[in-house]
């Protein structure tokens, strides 16, 4: 919201633009208007790929927009994930049947507790982002900088947990 280098919508908007501007050409046989079709085009597809990164790191999710602490759940999760594991192999190596499946055990709670952290950040950004939007554009309306600028901080946090979620989940 606050970069337009960041902006999902903006994106779709440059692409539409470099779609009729496209057309334009090919109706006309201007060749520029054409490459400045194709340019316009290559920048749409690189600004929604920069909107839609990014990643976890140390227990924050990180995006174009911004770092955000994460639900605790999601990091111990995680580690109670690779702890259960350990466990498991382990036991596998052993022989040990009762670790094998205390590990197994942790590996799958640690995989609940790791994914109800994910859905608290995503349901949280998903509100914080249209929370912003709106109030971004009450607060533009209004002509109240100070508001708008924190619906901005507030739609860019939710869209870092959002994409910082998206990232874990397509892993």
């Amino acid at each position: 919201m606050t970069d337009k280098n960041t902006s999902t919508l903006q994106s779709y908007i440059d692409s539409a633009t470099g779609a009729v501007q496209s057309a334009l050409g090919s109706i006309t046989g201007s060749a520029p208007d054409k490459n400045q079709a194709e340019q316009k085009k290559a920048e749409a597809d690189a600004k929604d790929q920069l909107s839609h990164a990014g990643g976890t790191f140390a227990g924050h999710s990180v995006s174009a927009s911004g770092v955000a602490a994460n639900d605790p759940n999601r990091q111990a999760g995680s580690w109670n994930q690779t702890v259960g594991s350990g466990k498991e192999t382990l036991g596998n190596l052993l022989g040990t049947e009762g670790l094998k499946r205390e590990g197994q055990q942790q590996n799958a709670e640690g995989k609940g507790q790791e994914a109800q952290g994910q859905l608290s950040d995503l349901g949280k950004g998903v509100s914080d982002r249209f929370g912003g939007a709106v109030g971004g554009v009450v607060a533009g309306l209004t002509g109240d900088s100070a508001k708008k600028a924190e619906a901005e901080a507030r739609h860019d946090q939710g869209k870092t947990l959002q994409r910082g979620v998206e990232s874990e989940v397509q892993k």
